[in-house]
């Protein structure tokens, strides 16, 4: 390779790119022949973990100006679903990326069937009738080597023969399987004679019940890359020791070129549940709505809550790729979404705990100016109508007040948000003591803007216009989890019973007239995104105004 196409290749922003950069400059391939593949099984609903995969395939394979795949790992029918591959396109889309090829394990089976016989016909793979237990028995430990199976000298003629009858579905579910005859002596666990093909009389889901023996996935996964030209194989670090097993296969059937497999670290994140089978019981169990239940750490669940897909791809971004195992703060992620929401996000009010105050002294309306965005001149101006009858929330006003209570109180002051200093003149409470009304005074001179009032306050709080509000349902979110992870602890035992707290608030109107699935920041409460269900105004909340995660919120 020439010093300038030296130059011209994109800076390495990470282990993966500097080794895709090494295997250009030694003129293994070019720059627009880097291809990988996102390589999900159709099981279960992608959580945002597998965000962090599609970011390293995807956005490797864009750098340079290669090609991404979507491969279906299909190999395992009984837990398969087409709903699971629809659900995992409408997720990738979501997240802004564009597959080049679509495929599926099961497009090559007859190819991955014909690869194994061939193994059979050279003596480098046998059917063994073991049990999964006997098998797990006999692998022997990271000291001391596996025992052989006593029917790995069977000749290649009566292993055919038996893989054959095998596919012709003569025996049950484990009783033979196809392992690579490979070291039982290897100080690699998963080189000693692995197993490569298993009976499993299930429908699957694309290929009905054309088979009942399927492939290992150590086995399809070499020859599914080689298959679809897959040059780096990019998985998660778990898959490490299975490198030699997956090189073992393509040298032994002589790919060429081979695919390189490269790992990386995995995505894991603090408090939050990364693991499709457990997720899938909170669904079985009736924990959540469902996999795009907003608690849920599904992308369809995140896409639900109103999490901006530029947010996630930016946290992808910042996070990194790297070899080491770590584990990111959910705080973190958060943040990387309060900050796309403050930048885009319009400005609305509402109250969560609606408390009733009279202007007592004013009289008629009028409209006040907000800016849609303040951190957006571009974002323009909005009015809002301000009138005698308003709502403020509980939280903003106080019997009895603690020291340096800035918000209102009997005989205090406060401004309520772009209107008027109003000073509280009278509570009237129920027979049981509830506060059924505050009545105040406003400071005509203190309008907002042009204060000649000359008092000092420090509260400012948001409000609503009783006569034109809207009311709305405002669900707030704390994690699934209440805390942190100790060993041998269930999830179950994790749960947060306290996940989804429902208020019945007032909002501005122009929430209720707003588009479906729109972004606001609620003032001084937090980000929400406004829906509609059975014409009823939902306000649910995207991430809080500050980091409230894992402390409990009143």
């Amino acid at each position: 390779m020439s010093e300038k196409e030296m130059q011209a290749l994109p800076e390495a922003a990470n282990f993966i790119e500097q080794i895709i950069n090494e295997d250009i400059a030694a003129g293994k391939l070019r720059p627009e022949q880097v291809q990988t593949r996102f390589p999900p099984e159709p099981n279960g609903y992608l959580h945002i973990g597998h965000a962090k995969s599609m970011f390293v395939n995807f956005g490797t394979a864009l750098k340079y100006g290669g090609k991404c795949n979507l491969f279906f790992d299909d190999t395992n029918p009984s837990k398969e679903k087409t709903e699971f591959v629809d659900a995992i396109r409408a997720d990738i889309h979501w997240l802004g990326y564009e597959w080049a090829r679509e495929c599926y394990a099961s497009d090559f089976f007859d190819t991955i069937y014909e690869y194994a016989v061939r193994l059979i016909k050279e003596g480098k793979a046998f059917v063994c009738d073991l049990s999964a237990e006997e098998i797990k028995n006999t692998r022997g430990t990271l000291t001391e080597p596996g025992t052989e199976s006593p029917y790995r000298g069977r000749s290649p003629e009566e292993n055919l023969r038996l893989f054959e009858e095998m596919r012709a579905g003569k025996y049950k579910d484990g009783e033979k399987c196809l392992r690579a005859k490979i070291d039982m002596a290897s100080p690699n666990v998963n080189m000693r004679d692995p197993v490569i093909y298993r009976i499993l009389h299930a429908t699957h889901h694309r290929t009905g019940d054309k088979w009942c023996i399927y492939p290992m996935y150590d086995f399809a996964h070499p020859i599914c890359d080689f298959l679809q030209g897959v040059t780096h194989s990019l998985c998660t670090l778990e898959f490490e020791d299975h490198r030699p097993l997956y090189d073992w296969v393509g040298i032994t059937l002589g790919f060429d070129p081979k695919p390189r497999q490269i790992e990386f670290a995995r995505l894991n994140i603090t408090n939050t549940v990364m693991s499709k089978r457990y997720l899938k019981k909170l669904v079985e169990d009736g924990k959540v709505r469902g996999w795009d239940d907003p608690r849920m750490p599904t992308l369809s669940g995140l896409r639900n809550r109103g999490i901006p897909a530029a947010a996630v791809r930016d946290f992808c971004s910042r996070i990194g790729v790297a070899k080491a195992q770590s584990e990111c703060e959910y705080s973190y992620f958060e943040a990387c979404v309060r900050e796309y929401l403050n930048a885009h996000a319009a400005r609305a009010m509402a109250v969560l705990d609606p408390v009733k105050v009279t202007l007592t002294d004013y009289e008629g309306e009028e409209l006040l100016d907000f800016d849609v965005n303040p951190t957006d001149e571009s974002a323009g101006r909005r009015t809002v109508k301000f009138g005698k009858h308003l709502y403020i929330d509980g939280a903003d006003f106080s019997l009895d007040p603690p020291p340096k209570y800035f918000r209102l109180k009997p005989d205090g002051y406060v401004r309520l948000k772009n209107a008027y200093i109003i000073h509280c003149d009278e509570v009237v409470r129920d027979a049981e003591g509830k506060v059924e009304e505050v009545r105040c005074s406003y400071v005509p001179e203190s309008h907002s803007g042009h204060d000649t009032s000359g008092i000092k306050v420090k509260g400012v709080i948001q409000w609503v216009n009783a006569d034109c509000c809207a009311d709305a349902e405002v669900r707030r979110y704390e994690s699934l989890l209440r805390d942190a992870d100790y060993p041998g602890q269930d999830f179950s035992e994790r749960m947060n019973p306290n996940s989804e707290k429902i208020f019945s608030a007032k909002a501005e109107p122009a929430l209720a007239e707003a588009a479906e699935g729109e972004a606001f920041q609620l003032l001084r409460t937090g980000y929400f995104k406004k829906c509609t269900e059975g014409g009823k105004l939902v306000l649910s909340e995207i991430v809080s105004l500050k980091d409230n995660f894992n402390k409990p919120r009143s």
